[in-house]
């Protein structure tokens, strides 16, 4: 009977370890967060794991913006003002204190006449816009508000709707958390592979951290930098870690 020696079992690991790796891209796609990867070093592995949670995001910043023209510019300044008040009214009036809104600056410009690519100094309208945001952690209900603004575009209104922002401020107690639960995960995988060919993990050399996602639910979308997606209440919040582990043979 044939006997591997330590320097045989040590590429014999190497040889398994990577087998599984190129198994695991192929079914079920190395790329994806979550999916996870290992690659052999001379004194261990390299394992990224991963952890993700579900959060509903406790604030929201809507911004609207009434905007229109009018000859002049008196008059662009004053229906922009009766606009604000009409936005003003439907918020507070849908359960919004005024304290929660924010008024910005009247700004005006003159829209000016060009012919043949050349300014002719007519002004032939004068264009007045003023934004009101509102800042608030009733979520749900600038979500309500926000589906029924279509009523104001209705009645005459010149609103703008850019679509409330939802974040979360527990990200903070979040990080702790995911982090502990993704090094548990890349542990769990590093004895996976380990395993497989008679081989035990020791103590972690090194960790990286990776950035964190916030998407929507059940979103696939990563980005190299963290992405925060701010366009749904309900979010994931995931998080990697890349470990190194010592292998004994």
């Amino acid at each position: 009977m044939s006997t591997f020696n330590s320097g045989e079992k040590s590429r014999s690991i190497t040889v398994i370890a990577a087998s599984l790796i190129m198994a695991l891209a192929v079914g079920g796609g190395l790329v994806k967060v979550g999916a996870g990867f290992a690659s052999r070093t001379d004194n261990g592995i390299t394992v990224t794991g991963s952890a993700k949670t579900t959060a509903t995001a406790d604030n929201a910043v809507w911004t609207l913006n009434v905007a229109l023209s009018r000859p002049l510019v008196a008059d662009a300044v004053k229906k922009v003002g009766s606009d604000v008040d009409a936005v003003t009214e439907y918020l507070t009036k849908g359960g919004i204190p005024a304290s929660a809104l924010t008024l910005g600056s009247v700004s005006t410009f003159g829209n000016e006449e060009w012919q043949n690519g050349n300014n002719t100094g007519r002004i032939l309208s004068y264009r007045a816009s003023r934004d009101i945001t509102v800042r608030t952690k009733d979520v749900q209900l600038v979500y309500t508000l926000s589906q029924g603004i279509g009523s104001l575009l209705q009645s005459g209104v010149n609103v703008n709707n850019y679509g409330p922002q939802y974040y979360i401020s527990t990200l903070p107690d979040l990080r702790p958390q995911l982090l502990e639960e993704a090094m548990k995960d890349a542990k769990t995988r590093a004895i996976a592979i380990t395993k497989a060919v008679g081989g035990s993990v020791g103590a972690v050399q090194s960790v990286k951290s990776g950035v964190f996602q916030v998407t929507t639910p059940d979103s696939t979308m990563v980005s190299d930098g963290g992405a925060y997606d701010t366009s749904t209440i309900e979010k994931t919040v995931t998080s990697t870690v890349s470990v190194t582990f010592l292998v004994s043979n």
